[in-house]
């Protein structure tokens, strides 16, 4: 029995995944991970009125990407569940988000960057050495957020090299800066929270495939999903779902189904939303060629 981890899984695309996981694949098993244990549990319930024989192969993990004695708290869950196998899982998916029209940097990063990063570090003891998965769900605002800067941040964002320490000093630089004049005069475009995050999430995912190449370590956007996240921004715009092309939680679940089960060529690589690989540094039209170059 596989066994997959999702964080965020309690609504949205989280959730969607986790149905997608239990339908398409008989053979895994689901961490359901929610910041509440309630919500999770209702989450488990509507998954399991619609099909009552996912009953043994779905559970609630109470999990908080934001905190680290959460985490690590349900690390030791699993673990413990699990005593018998030192590597029972499959993959972790990082789905948990927050962010988009948030103004205060240091909380979205605290959920976006940091949450992914403090998500992995606890569960990569407990998946598989050989062919585990980690799959990071970042946003195409990351590459649209490198593709704004200068060159020089550029280069540093989509670094193959790039190490935890740098990309850490890099967080506690943008943390000092106030206002988008701030940020543009630093060469770091509009300073978008959001972008700027998932920016760097994709950059961790970089780092993270190299230092451990036994493991397929990728990201990916969901694509333009009608959720909780981006529910404000299709208020104030005065559109529907439809007229802006947001598409619902089961579809943003291409990119991520195909890292988790596909055959992804390569590693620490971002994907759109049609699971073909992208560039870090702008933004690629789902449908359009692959990108094909490095990094």
């Amino acid at each position: 029995m596989r066994r997959v981890l999702v964080t965020g899984a309690n609504k949205g695309i989280g959730l969607a995944l986790v149905e997608a996981i239990l339908r398409e694949h008989d053979d895994t098993f689901v961490w359901l991970g929610s910041r509440d244990r309630g919500r999770g549990e209702a989450a488990r319930a509507g998954l399991l009125r619609a099909e009552p024989s996912w009953a043994d192969r779905v559970a609630v993990l109470e999990l908080d990407v934001a905190s680290d004695a959460s985490v690590a708290a349900a690390a030791r869950t699993v673990a413990e569940r699990h005593a018998g196998e030192p590597s029972p899982l499959h993959a972790v998916v990082s789905n948990a988000g927050i962010g988009i029209g948030m103004s205060d940097l240091r909380a979205v990063l605290e959920v976006n960057t940091l949450g992914v990063r403090r998500v992995c570090e606890a569960f990569l003891p407990l998946l598989r050495p050989a062919g585990g998965r980690i799959v990071n769900l970042t946003s195409a605002s990351g590459p649209s957020f490198v593709s704004g800067c200068s060159p020089e941040r550029q280069r540093f964002l989509v670094d193959p090299t790039i190490t935890w320490p740098r990309l850490e000093a890099f967080l506690e630089e943008c943390l000092a800066l106030r206002g988008a004049a701030a940020f543009e005069a630093k060469g770091l475009g509009d300073g978008s929270p959001y972008g700027l995050s998932k920016a760097c999430a994709n950059a961790y995912t970089v780092l993270l495939a190299r230092e451990h190449p036994g493991l397929r370590i990728n990201a990916c956007t969901p694509g333009f999903i009608e959720t909780d996240l981006t529910r404000a921004y299709l208020e104030s715009s005065g559109k529907t779902a439809q007229q802006l092309g947001m598409k619902p939680p089961a579809e943003g679940t291409r990119a991520p189904m195909f890292l988790l089960f596909g055959e992804p060529q390569g590693n620490g690589r971002y994907y759109g939303s049609d699971a073909q690989r992208s560039p870090l540094d702008r933004y690629r039209s789902p449908g359009s060629p692959p990108y094909t170059g490095e990094p």
